[in-house]
């Protein structure tokens, strides 16, 4: 059973989780949350998820190897994405950085942290669709998810989103 939400208890706050990977609609999805934020009083959670399944499990030293460099990797974007959510509405955001497969792990962090109350995910504006977690979204593989969701259309502008946010 999923632990009660608590974000707007007494020394609590409200915190909206962004994934931060590679892709343009991140952005569009940290800009929503960090504008949310500052106007809420909440804060931001950047969640980079490892995904290191393709590294070879019978060499132990290569696979740290990716290890490591998929960690500098994925601390560089938190930094870059960190700087921008303060740049953006002068909110700092907590860094979270996970192994293993996406949705699993978006889950588990907030199952973990009771202070998170909205995941921003923004929809790629590519011929190739909105994105698979979005995707996923729509066909029901997430009802479990304790928390609502906030879906940033990828082709909005700065200023689209802040008369919204």
């Amino acid at each position: 059973m999923p632990r009660r939400r608590q974000s707007h208890e007494p020394g609590h706050r409200r915190k909206f989780l962004v994934l931060a990977d590679d892709t343009p609609e991140c952005d569009r999805a940290l800009y929503y949350a960090a504008r949310r934020a500052a106007r809420t009083g909440g804060a931001v959670v950047l969640l980079a998820v490892l995904q290191l399944e393709e590294a070879p499990s019978q060499w132990l030293g290569v696979a740290d190897l990716m290890r490591a460099e998929a960690t500098d990797k994925a601390e560089a974007r938190l930094d870059l994405l960190s700087a921008r959510a303060h740049g953006i509405a002068g909110v700092d955001s907590e860094r979270v950085v996970r192994e293993g497969v996406v949705a699993e792990q978006i889950l588990a962090v907030i199952e973990e942290d009771e202070d998170i109350a909205i995941l921003v995910l923004a929809a790629g504006t590519g011929k190739e669709g909105p994105g698979p977690l979005i995707a996923s979204l729509a066909k029901g593989l997430w009802a479990s998810l304790p928390v609502p969701v906030t879906l940033v259309p990828g082709a909005l502008s700065d200023s689209e989103i802040d008369a919204l946010a």
